[in-house]
């Protein structure tokens, strides 16, 4: 999960030039956010370490789930 994910989105999407896409978007975010992007790895890799062995629990990897609530974000707009 970003924080302030909105007001991140809507200023990645102010510093696109030209046509909009989710990988022109995507690419756009890991420039301006390197930290945000650094954390939201962290965290996932923390959350996978912290399972007990032998159990699974279902979690999307970094890049997947960013793209995939940028293509949700983007719908919306």
């Amino acid at each position: 999960m970003i924080i302030e994910q909105e007001q991140k989105f809507k200023e990645v999407l102010s510093k696109i030039e030209g046509k909009i896409s989710e990988q022109s978007f995507f690419n756009m975010f890991l420039e301006l956010y390197p930290d945000v992007w650094k954390k939201h790895k962290a965290n996932y890799f923390k959350f996978n370490r912290s399972k007990q062995f032998g159990q699974t629990i279902p979690l999307a990897n970094p890049e997947v789930s960013l793209r995939k609530e940028i293509r949700i974000w983007l719908r919306k707009q």
